[in-house]
């Protein structure tokens, strides 16, 4: 028992779990402490419809086939090196005021009554309050880090660089230049003619350490046009077809999903790469939740998909096509299908053009679970904007979108790029910035 009184204590809360079923295995040679109030979390969530749902079972799962090897009360030696069990324990007594009958604050006293026993205990959690709580009777609290990343220095897919005349004239002449920094697959760069305003954009060649210019302006893509470098670069990644994997990131109003429609419904239609358009959505409410809302799937799906449909309706009214002339006889037509991210899993996905809006408000579980469902021939397409966040338990370096784009920057069949410029409305510029 020498070896376990002196490994530092890792009291783990429920949110963390639902984050990523597996996090225990993140805490080696140490010792990791489930509060029973978290299994009745666990036990109360696996119903839930949605992806906390799924992530309650799959931690249920998981704590399962670990019950297998030995007894949970005693401690599970794990193959990392660390203990699991899971703690009964409450502090002695617990400040005035402190609701008792709230599972969070019963976790925290677990984690207090293991301190009580002289033990180096840290209370995970990816709730601030509770974190907040933790510290405010002593014990220390961390976030769950593990799958973070630094926002401030995440990969933007494209550098900028200011350059004399006379090399942007003769990028402007051959439309290579020789490049001596070492880029990333897939990575474009901006080249600005230093004392002017003009830009050139180009793609970085890793077999001859070259920058090549795009060809001459795409034009219009189903009716939508680049207005600026950063998106002739989206639509750039959004229509090379050796790419299956997309993220772009950007503020309200960069026309992300707007590009990655269109792009979508020239896939389909004119060149007819994919089947169809599948399109999809966290379900997660702006402020407070309207509650349940009415009819079959596709009627309850059709109030979450609205921004869709408007950047849909907007393509079919500058772009007229004969054979979808309204957003309904697309899906009636199967070109175009909505579904909610909880009923993806489970299925697979070939040759279809995959669009996953606003995914700044999935775990990298989710992100995981989501992005390895599509098949054989299919392109997925993630946009979303990691400021603005409806999930409680993630922000913007914790997020599943941002994690993917640090897990995938380099690979072969993944292009991202991050957009900087509102061109929604002036109105619409003003607010991204100041508010």
């Amino acid at each position: 028992m020498t070896d376990v009184v002196e490994r530092k204590v890792f009291v783990i809360d429920t949110n963390v779990l639902i984050h990523n079923p597996e996090s225990i295995l993140s805490f080696r040679e140490n010792e990791i402490v489930i509060p029973l109030q978290v299994l009745e979390e666990l036990d109360r969530l696996k119903t839930y419809p949605d992806q906390r749902g799924k992530s309650a079972r799959d931690a249920i799962r998981f704590l399962d086939s670990l019950a297998k090897k030995g007894d949970l009360n005693e401690g599970v030696k794990l193959e990392n090196g660390s203990i699991l069990r899971v703690s009964l324990a409450q502090a002695n007594s617990a400040p005035k005021g402190f609701d008792l009958e709230k599972n969070d604050n019963r976790i925290i006293l677990c984690a207090v009554a293991l301190k009580e026993g002289g033990r180096q205990v840290f209370f995970v959690s990816k709730d601030i309050n509770a974190r907040v709580k933790s510290t405010a009777l002593e014990v220390k609290a961390v976030d769950y880090e593990k799958e973070k990343v630094d926002i401030a220095t995440l990969y933007q897919g494209v550098v900028e660089v200011d350059v004399a005349p006379d090399v942007f004239a003769a990028f402007e002449a051959t439309g290579v230049l020789p490049w001596k920094d070492q880029l990333k697959v897939n990575q474009y760069v901006i080249l600005h003619k230093r004392g002017g305003t003009e830009e050139q954009v180009g793609r970085w060649n890793p077999e001859d350490g070259t920058i090549e210019s795009l060809p001459d302006e795409p034009g219009s893509v189903s009716g939508v046009l680049p207005l600026n470098s950063r998106q002739r670069v989206a639509l750039a990644l959004l229509l090379d077809d050796r790419l299956q994997l997309v993220t772009i990131v950007g503020k309200a109003g960069t026309g992300k999903t707007l590009m990655a429609i269109a792009a979508g419904l020239r896939k389909i239609y004119d060149e007819k790469i994919y089947a169809k358009m599948l399109i999809t959505r966290p379900v997660v409410p702006v402020g407070k939740d309207i509650g349940y809302l009415p009819g079959e799937k596709q009627a309850k799906m059709s109030n979450w998909m609205q921004p869709v449909f408007d950047n849909i309706e907007y393509i079919l009214g500058v772009h007229k096509r004969e054979k979808a002339k309204t957003v309904d006889q697309m899906i009636k037509d199967k070109q175009i299908e909505i579904e909610a991210l909880s009923y993806i899993r489970g299925r697979s996905l070939p040759n279809q053009y995959i669009v996953i809006d606003e995914a700044q408000n999935l775990t990298p579980h989710e992100i995981k679970t989501i992005v390895s469902r599509a098949g054989e021939g299919s392109k997925v397409v993630l946009t979303g904007d990691p400021y603005q966040i409806d999930n409680m338990y993630l922000d913007a370096n914790s997020n599943g979108l941002c994690f993917l784009v640090d897990a995938f920057k380099g690979q072969a069949i993944y292009g991202h790029v991050t957009l900087q410029k509102t061109e929604r409305s002036e109105l619409a510029e003003l607010a991204s910035t100041l508010l």
